[in-house]
């Protein structure tokens, strides 16, 4: 199938990952060819600024400008003019979206983590709609890559060969798919989640009796039960969202709040004041320990 299977953004001077998506496919070949990423990340600086490495099945194209690089991982029949065309959007976006001295600065692996939204946007529309974004630029990159053709390597090349057996400053550094850790959990963060598996299964049982009662003799109870059910998912992703990281963590956090603040307060009757604060209480204390409980930073040996 031709497409983009994977992309990153790396540092070039170090082969420090910046972002990437977190699309995860068990082939083999794939796994392989993202080692193969790995230590070619880590010695871009050796390249002019568009590259190639062609394999059997898979490709790896880069583009690097300025402190960054972009790379992706595609099918070999996907065309080198749109791969190319995806690097140059990617590497746009998160021109637009970081300055220099940020990108300088950074200090650990995945500092901009968040960027890999705008990566899985990018790379879902050059794969679904194949060209219709590139149609801009598809002519100008096109006289660019016959002006100056990329630089064409072998997956099995030597010097990549030699960058994953001997590792090396940069090559430390990389790591193609972002494991995410998350800080330890705490004593508050136990009983925020204590707390809201307690609302949770209150609104559920709540729910299930109104459902039963409303579905029989009084169908216009539905909305009470919608808005018994809504909370109780609410807070099974609000646990979600403390244990396991997920990208957009703040904006999930302040919509599932937002949702059991407005399903309590729709339920004013059917509950009363103090029932109304606990649920919103325990709700803003779940979405607080969310977070403050943030991504682990690696140690400057993450890579060994």
């Amino acid at each position: 199938m031709s497409m983009i299977f994977f992309a990153c953004v790396v540092r070039v001077r170090d082969g420090l990952p910046l972002s990437a998506s977190t699309d995860f496919h068990l082939n083999q070949d794939f796994l392989e060819c993202r080692k193969r990423l790995k230590a070619l990340s880590s010695i871009l600086a050796r390249y002019p600024s568009r590259g190639t490495a062609k394999g059997h099945n898979l490709s790896i194209h880069f583009l690097s400008s300025g402190d960054i690089a972009c790379m992706a991982i595609c099918s070999s029949s996907y065309s080198t003019i749109m791969a190319f065309c995806f690097l140059e959007e990617l590497r746009w976006e998160f021109a637009a979206s970081y300055n220099s001295r940020s990108i300088n600065s950074a200090s650990r692996p995945y500092a901009f983590i968040e960027f890999d939204n705008t990566i899985q946007k990018v790379k879902h529309h050059f794969n679904s709609s194949r060209g219709s974004r590139a149609k801009g630029s598809w002519e100008r990159v096109e006289e660019e890559l016959r002006l100056q053709p990329p630089v064409q390597l072998q997956l099995e090349a030597t010097e990549l060969l030699n960058g994953l057996s001997n590792g090396g400053h940069a090559a430390g550094h990389v790591e193609v798919a972002p494991t995410y850790r998350m800080q330890p959990v705490t004593p508050l963060g136990i009983l925020s989640l204590v707390l809201n598996i307690m609302c949770g299964a209150l609104n559920l049982i709540r729910g299930v009796h109104l459902a039963e009662y409303s579905f029989q003799e009084d169908h216009e109870g539905i909305g009470n039960v919608i808005a018994f059910f809504l909370p109780f998912l609410a807070c099974v992703f609000q646990c979600y969202l403390y244990l396991f990281y997920s990208s957009a963590r703040k904006v999930k956090t302040f919509v599932l709040l937002l949702c059991v603040c407005s399903c309590n307060i729709y339920l004013y009757g059917l509950r009363n004041l103090w029932q109304i604060s606990f649920h919103i209480g325990v709700a803003s204390l779940s979405s607080y320990q969310i977070l403050a409980r943030q991504l682990l930073e690696k140690q400057p040996d993450y890579g060994v």
